[in-house]
């Protein structure tokens, strides 16, 4: 699926393919949360790094995360590019994995096909104000989940080709 996205300000846009597009692993860690998730939680989407393309990447700037939050002693090997006119978070990308690049849903401009189940991960970083859902379709990680993005795809039959 053809995935197009863009910041809030329109100085950025960038285009990929995913074959993994359902928005369904909500983040709860305090990365995800501070630098993405008003609501407490930040989605991020499958995506093949090769068919990246990008309109105005001279305006993006990239930000390597603290690991250890509040100490900030061990900065994250993964690579978060934003747009720094008006910081809309676009990607993040790891070094160890050239491949893959995973956007934040919340950059993503086309229409998304809704998740039949929702995993809500890093709920040990989870501040007590965020609420998460307890439906019948909701599973809970206190740290990372059971399954990558693309086997939770393949698992429900969406993994597109």
């Amino acid at each position: 699926m053809k995935l197009e996205g863009s910041c809030h300000c329109g100085a950025v846009r960038f285009t990929c393919e995913s074959r993994a597009p359902y928005p369904f692993m909500h983040c709860y860690c305090s990365i995800c949360r501070k630098l993405v998730g008003g609501g407490g939680f930040a989605i991020n989407l499958h995506a093949d790094a090769n068919s990246l393309s990008i309109e105005g990447e001279e305006h993006i700037s990239v930000y390597r995360a603290w690991m250890n939050h509040p100490t900030r002693s061990q900065r994250s090997e993964g690579e978060r590019r934003f747009c720094r006119h008006c910081g809309s978070m676009l990607w993040v990308q790891d070094p160890n994995w050239p491949e893959l690049m995973h956007p934040f849903a919340s950059a993503i401009d086309t229409p998304l096909p809704e998740p039949p189940e929702r995993i809500h991960m890093m709920l040990d970083s989870k501040p007590a104000w965020v609420p998460v859902p307890h439906g019948e379709y909701d599973r809970h990680f206190d740290g990372y989940p059971d399954e990558s993005l693309e086997a939770w795809h393949q698992r429900h039959g969406l993994l597109m080709d």
